[in-house]
């Protein structure tokens, strides 16, 4: 049965143009409820050819990494760069809220569908383009990666232990947070469209967006305490590190209830020095978390992780599990909130779960309207029923290689 609860985008036109640099942000809008047209060259997204696919069969149609990230889009192959292409993309534009892109900068302007011309063409369309160095500057014409943007925005300068080398972070991080800014920026854009009746061009920095996602160094740096160096598990402010249990990770916290916390390390006489008065201050325990950390560390050793969590909730100390990521599809917090999202693939008879939504409204709940789009799925429904193009002239642009 097909949900008809309303979706707080459901009035949006998305064209995306992204490649894996920006497909979230699209993703992210889709799944509000947008309607997202993917606009893949005719021989497919690059990300098709990115595994791991689909019970270990390469195929463009069977990419996980494809999968998640093109949720709640329509699909269309398109190659602009041929007049013919331009010409009708300038149609779909005309009819669209917003244009979502990440080709190098100027590439757009150089085949005649800058954001100058595409405001003459629809004044109320916002452009958001997503770029390793952003469109203007000395760096604009740089080729970068996710792992360059995370080195020159800070993340792997800061992430790791004291005296090993840096580490990049778990995935895609500096293109998930250009992502998000994009998708900000975008609703910002169109909130303001509201009062100004015109489109906006939204410049979003791949590096700026990384630089910007570092948790508490940029502050700090700007607060005149210098730059942070790294220091392993322990977090910026002091309060948190991961510890070893007898079975797993934990990651300890010295907020909360600490009386509690102090009774029950004495409980089980592993306190060493944490009973005296001057832990009970908590800028003490923030300035000494070195040695605070190492007692609670070797205290965890004798405990399993469910038994540190059931102990920790029940006296109201805020600890959480380190889980591996082949527990989370088991998670009971995970599965009792409907975080996981079953998606149904008609033309492979199965059902998947997906990962959810990274926020949940009431009215208007998130939600994976569609399965990715399978390669040009939706060329008869755009180009002949919406557009209003012939058969004939689908059929002779496939033929040229436009679509």
């Amino acid at each position: 049965m097909t949900d008809t609860t309303p979706t707080a985008l459901s009035d949006l036109r998305v064209l995306d143009l992204t490649d894996l640099k920006g497909a979230l942000c699209a993703k992210l809008l889709g799944d509000m409820g947008a309607d997202v047209i993917k606009i893949e060259p005719p021989g497919g997204d690059a990300m098709r050819t990115i595994g791991p696919f689909l019970d270990g069969t390469p195929h463009r149609d069977r990419s996980l990494l494809f999968w998640f990230y093109n949720t709640s889009k329509r699909g269309i192959t398109l190659d602009i760069h041929q007049p013919a292409g331009r010409e009708i993309f300038t149609q779909l534009a005309a009819q669209s809220d917003v244009v979502i892109e990440s080709f190098a900068p100027g590439t757009l302007a150089s085949l005649g569908l800058g954001y100058d011309e595409l405001k003459r063409l629809n004044p109320k369309l916002v452009l958001t383009s997503i770029s390793p160095f952003g469109q203007t500057g000395p760096y604009r014409d740089y080729h970068s990666s996710d792992i360059i943007a995370e080195a020159l925005g800070g993340m792997i300068y800061t992430n790791g232990a004291a005296d090993d080398p840096p580490l990049s972070a778990l995935g895609l991080q500096a293109y998930h947070s250009a992502s998000f800014f994009a998708a900000i920026g975008t609703m910002s854009a169109l909130w303001a469209r509201d009062t100004l009746d015109e489109g906006q061009w939204v410049d979003i920095s791949i590096q700026e967006a990384a630089t910007a996602a570092v948790e508490h160094v940029a502050p700090f740096y700007h607060q005149g305490m210098g730059v942070q160096t790294r220091q392993g598990s322990l977090h910026w402010s002091r309060y948190f590190r991961v510890a070893r249990c007898r079975d797993g990770y934990v990651m300890h916290c010295t907020l909360g209830d600490w009386t509690s916390l102090v009774e029950w390390v004495k409980g089980d006489g592993k306190e060493q020095d944490l009973g005296e008065p001057q832990w009970e201050d908590q800028m003490y325990r923030r300035d000494h978390a070195e040695h605070l950390f190492e007692v609670l560390d070797e205290w965890a050793t004798d405990y399993s992780v469910a038994e540190l969590m059931e102990g920790a909730q029940l006296r109201r100390i805020p600890y959480a599990m380190v889980r591996p990521l082949e527990a989370l599809a088991e998670d009971p917090q995970l599965n009792a909130r409907g975080f996981f999202s079953p998606v149904e693939h008609p033309e492979l008879g199965r059902t998947f779960r997906y990962p959810g939504g990274p926020f949940f409204f009431t009215a208007t709940p998130w939600r994976i309207s569609r399965r990715p789009p399978l390669l040009g799925e939706h060329n008869e429904e755009v180009y002949r029923q919406e557009l209003g193009m012939s058969e004939q002239r689908v059929l002779e642009l496939a033929s040229a290689g436009v679509i």
